[in-house]
């Protein structure tokens, strides 16, 4: 079975539903999420996208991300995928949205509405190696320095949010 994202207008409000790879090839704008999980030390669990992706294989990025089923929340689906890409959950808070698109070398295109959301767990990550290569901790100024010398290692969604991200993060601690 094909598996299908949640169409949305531009205001994140569900008007259908589409398979998954159709939606990346035609650029359509449909619903995401993105999960940073935090230890009690403050630092950031990230992933590094397993290298047979169909997009960004091989790039590190936040802790998890996917699309919601149709006819899942997307709080509900952000609580699966973390558990399915990283083996573990917790409480999950949502931050914001935000919208943006980027094309990828391969003709694929993300058009996505992306939920963020925030948790805080100190349970080690037992990822599944279909989806997760690597998996890493970094500190708020090992993150900066990272992304200031080596930008391209990293996911376009990743650099447009983390920012955000932390500012909220540090906001709520």
């Amino acid at each position: 079975m094909k598996e299908s994202v949640i169409i949305v207008n531009a205001d994140g409000q569900s008007i259908g539903a589409m398979e998954k790879m159709e939606a990346h090839r035609s650029g359509t704008l449909h619903r995401a999420f993105s999960v940073f999980i935090f230890n009690s030390k403050g630092r950031l669990l990230l992933q590094q996208r397993a290298l047979d992706k169909y997009h960004s294989a091989g790039l590190w990025t936040n802790t998890c991300c996917s699309h919601p089923r149709f006819g899942e929340s997307t709080p509900d689906a952000a609580h699966r995928r973390l558990r399915e890409e990283m083996g573990v959950d917790c409480e999950l808070t949502e931050l914001f949205a935000f919208s943006y698109r980027h094309e990828f070398d391969n003709g694929l295109i993300e058009n996505e509405y992306d939920h963020v959301f925030l948790g805080i767990t100190d349970d080690l990550p037992l990822p599944d190696p279909a989806e997760v290569a690597c998996f890493r901790y970094l500190s708020v100024d090992e993150l900066a320095l990272e992304l200031s010398e080596r930008p391209d290692e990293f996911t376009a969604w990743f650099k447009i949010c983390v920012e955000k991200v932390l500012e909220i993060y540090y906001q709520i601690v």
